[in-house]
């Protein structure tokens, strides 16, 4: 039987490609005859640029930019031909913030300047095509900082220019002239479909996992608000409730006020990687898929990577299983996505032990679930 080993990262523990290849190895313990084969996926987070590039090859250029903290960090992007692949994440992601720092004042102040260094360095090497990978960031600053760095500075109304993050722009009354050319296409390959602003927005969703509370997500809101009526007249375009402007903390917001065309990041992934073309051949042979990452929970089916899979699978006939750290979607939700049944490495080895060693506990449930399911 082949089986499409799919899955995104698991959070700060496990790359896509090292959750593919400990659930490859749990699955062949218990079924070495199984033709078990491995598509590390991204859906815009973490994990972008380094599955691009195993499918795409490329030059993968580094280079110190500005973290979301304000320190340095190594960021990097992908160049394939003329495209370039960003990844929002590692130059502002969450994994650069330890959990002892993700605070209310780091919520507020966390910035998307080191992507638009990124992006900044992408355009001056002359690519035509630049695609910007939205998810796991520490930010909720619009893309402030990130069209910041690009020479669009947000001012207050005496001209000074804000400090970064995103409280700061409850100040903000103008933008300096945004200086992308007009023969560069960018794209927003977004993880997630929320607004800007409200109870599903940036700050309301996305803000507690960055350290912000109630007062922080409040306030955060609030200069989102102001931020999107200074982008408004700045480009002439309202996205506050265009899908995925809320994306990485506002960031999508951000690119599709400058003209961004927005893609499902999974979906871009699944098509540069042969998703399709391994799941036809797992559909002719009576296979199955197997997908996962970190946590398995109500914002999975909002356009992630799981549900990609899934539908893709339950279009071809096949069973698709999730394999995740931990899950909170409940049976009939999952199912509704075409998820057949999940499983959660806690509840088969114990939270501690999921810590402790991610990829021997991740393939050890993979082994017990190849039990119940292969041929």
């Amino acid at each position: 039987m082949r089986v499409v080993v799919a899955p995104d990262s698991f959070g700060g523990t496990l790359s896509a490609r090292d959750a593919a290849e400990a659930i490859a190895t749990g699955w062949r313990r218990a079924a070495p005859g199984d033709d078990v084969r491995t598509v590390p996926l991204a859906d815009g987070g973490t994990g972008f640029a380094e599955v691009l590039q195993a499918a795409l090859g490329g030059t993968l250029h580094e280079l110190a930019v500005t973290g979301p903290l304000g320190e340095p960090v190594t960021g990097s992007w992908l160049q394939a031909g003329d495209t370039a692949y960003l990844e929002a994440a590692a130059a502002c992601g969450l994994h650069h913030v330890p959990r002892e720092r993700r605070t209310p004042d780091a919520a507020r102040r966390a910035s998307t300047r080191g992507v638009g260094e990124l992006l900044a360095a992408a355009r001056d090497a002359g690519v035509r095509r630049i695609v910007v990978g939205l998810g796991g960031s520490a930010t909720t600053d619009g893309g402030a900082g990130m069209l910041a760095a690009l020479g669009a500075v947000p001012r207050d109304a005496c001209g000074a220019p804000l400090p970064d993050g995103g409280a700061a722009l409850a100040g903000c009354v103008r933008l300096d002239p945004a200086p992308l050319p007009a023969d560069v296409e960018l794209v927003a390959a977004a993880d997630v479909d929320n607004p800007l602003l409200g109870t599903h927005g940036a700050a309301a969703v996305f803000g507690p996992q960055k350290g912000a509370d109630a007062a922080t997500v409040a306030e955060l809101d609030a200069a989102l608000a102001v931020f999107a009526g200074v982008l408004t007249a700045a480009t002439g375009t309202d996205v506050r409730d265009e899908p995925a402007a809320g994306a990485a903390g506002g960031l999508g917001a951000a690119l599709l006020a400058l003209g961004a065309r927005r893609e499902s990041g999974a979906g871009l992934v699944r098509t540069l990687t042969g998703l399709d073309a391994e799941l036809d051949a797992a559909a002719a042979d009576g296979g199955l898929a197997v997908t996962g990452e970190g946590s398995f929970d109500w914002q999975s089916l909002r356009g992630k990577l799981i549900t990609v899979v899934a539908r893709g699978a339950a279009a071809r006939g096949m069973a698709c299983l999730v394999l995740a750290g931990q899950v909170s979607v409940g049976r009939r939700e999952a199912g509704a996505a075409g998820v057949d049944t999940a499983y959660a490495v806690a509840d088969a080895c114990g939270l501690e032990a999921s810590l402790a060693d991610p990829a021997g506990t991740l393939a050890s449930l993979a082994e017990q679930v190849a039990r119940r399911w292969s041929r």
